[in-house]
Order: structure tokens, then C-alpha cells, then sequence
């Protein structure tokens, strides 16, 4: 369920929407109300970016601000809900005029984090130094690293992955309790504990496929959960499937049916 959030928007200048100086009245200002000269942040367009740093205040024990920036839309998240919509840079300033949220319910630290990183979004200042990108609003100045310098991209091979999630179309359902299922890939082959069973067998690996060959397990019995999860793995574990790796989190697609792994620290 959605809805809608109200951020302030207050149009200072008539130069969002003409010119602010004679000459003609030429508009000024390159793609999302950026300046042409590169300084309005264009940079930041198809990046994430993920909390580092914050002054003037305190960040939720545990939680970490993500923002995204992807075609003239912005989505964020602060620990409990998300955020999206569309946005514009107005010189230095991060405007987004009104952004859709989730409405899950969590702790109110949260919720107020939440409230604060929606009202941040809508007229902070704003920098990009190379992978740095910094926020100021109202005396607190958050600084983000770039997702793939903060948080970059595990290996594939050599990285042991533990189950994380099943997932049955648009719907993800977590690992059952006391069940651990986990997978490791080294060169032409693939390691499984499946739920129960444990064993392996050959796979072809791309930069977007898994070709999995036939997969021998044990033949231990173990309790349903435990049996239902290895069912689903070893389904998934068939044939040729798409993987995705972001961060700490490989995503195995079979075509409606999936896994969701993350890394091991």
C-alpha cells in the first residue's frame, strides 16, 4: 500500500522557470534544472548511493540511508520504509516535490529517521565529489559513498553463499528456521548444502548464467521444513539459470522461481 507525502516545495526564484537574467530570457539550466556546465550534479544520474558519515545528528543504531538517483527519479530508504518520486537539481539544491512511501510499520526511531530523510530530500544542498556525495539540511550534513566503493559486489566464486530467501513469482518467503541451506562456486563446479542433503556437481558459469548439470546429494531424511526447503533448492539448481550479484546479495532467477543468498561474513 502507498501513498502520498508532502514535501515543502517553495519556489524561491522565478529562475526554475525562466531566465534570471536579460539577454533574451534563454533558459539556462541543462537537464534536471542543472546547471550546463556540468556543476548541477549530472553525475549522479544511474549511481547509489549509501550512508557513511552524518554530523549534527544521529543515525538509528543499525540502520543506513540508501539513495538512488535513475532518470529524473530518486528513491530512498532510511531503515523502514521507502521512498520514490520525482526530482530536480536547482543549482545546489536536491528538490523533490512530493514522494510516494511505503506504510510498513516499524519501531518509532525508525519512522521519525523516516520523516527526517523525506523532508532532507526536498531542498538540501548538495555536492558530488568524485564517489562522494554529501547532503546538508538544518545543521546535519550526511555524507554517502557510492554503493559499489562502499559496498562493492562479492565474487562469485570463492564465496560462501547462505540462503537467505525463496522466492515464488513476485513473492520472496524466508528460510524456515534452524534450516540453513548454502551454496559455494569455484571453477567448473558448485557446492551444496541443500536444507538436508549436502553434496555438488558441475556447473558452467557466465557473466549472467548458470548451467548446472546434475546435482548428487545425500539421501539423509530430515524434518518437513527442512525437506521443503531442499525440494525448492535442488528445483532451482536445474539446468540453466540468470544470476544477478548486488553488494552482498546473489539473486538466482529460474524463471519465476528463485533463490536469494547473501554472503557470509
Amino acid at each position: 500500500m502507498r501513498h502520498r507525502v508532502g514535501l515543502a516545495f517553495l519556489l524561491t526564484t522565478a529562475c526554475l522557470v525562466g531566465a534570471c537574467s536579460g539577454g533574451g530570457g534563454s533558459n539556462t539550466r541543462g537537464p534536471s534544472g542543472s546547471p550546463p556546465d556540468g556543476s548541477g550534479l549530472q553525475g549522479q544520474d544511474g549511481r547509489t548511493f549509501l550512508s557513511t558519515g552524518i554530523e549534527g545528528r544521529s543515525l538509528v543504531a543499525g540502520s543506513r540511508i540508501r539513495i538512488s538517483f535513475e532518470d529524473g527519479q530518486i528513491s530512498a530508504s532510511g531503515g523502514c520504509n521507502s521512498m520514490s518520486g520525482s526530482y530536480l537539481i536547482d543549482g545546489d539544491r536536491l528538490v523533490a516535490r512530493s514522494l510516494a512511501t511505503t506504510e510498513m510499520g516499524c519501531a518509532e526511531p525508525l519512522m521519525a529517521q523516516d520523516a527526517w530523510l523525506a523532508d532532507l530530500l526536498d531542498g538540501a544542498t548538495i555536492a558530488l565529489d568524485g564517489d562522494t556525495l554529501t547532503l546538508s539540511k538544518g545543521g546535519a550534513r550526511l555524507t554517502m559513498e557510492d554503493r559499489e566503493v562502499a559496498d562493492p559486489d562479492r565474487l562469485l566464486l570463492g564465496t560462501h553463499w547462505v540462503l537467505d530467501g525463496i522466492r515464488s513469482g513476485d513473492a520472496v518467503s524466508s528460510v524456515p528456521a534452524g534450516v540453513t541451506a548454502a551454496l559455494a562456486f569455484s571453477a567448473g563446479r558448485v557446492d551444496v548444502e541443500a536444507g538436508c542433503n549436502r553434496g555438488g556437481g558441475a556447473v558452467e558459469i557466465d557473466s549472467t548464467t548458470l548451467a548446472f548439470g546434475a546435482i548428487a546429494l545425500t539421501k539423509m531424511a530430515c524434518g518437513p521444513a527442512a525437506m521443503a526447503v531442499e525440494q525448492v533448492v535442488s528445483a532451482v539448481l536445474s539446468g540453466t539459470v540468470s544470476y544477478s550479484i548486488e553488494a552482498a546479495s546473489l539473486t538466482l532467477d529460474a524463471g519465476g522461481a528463485g533463490l536469494i543468498l547473501r554472503a557470509a561474513p
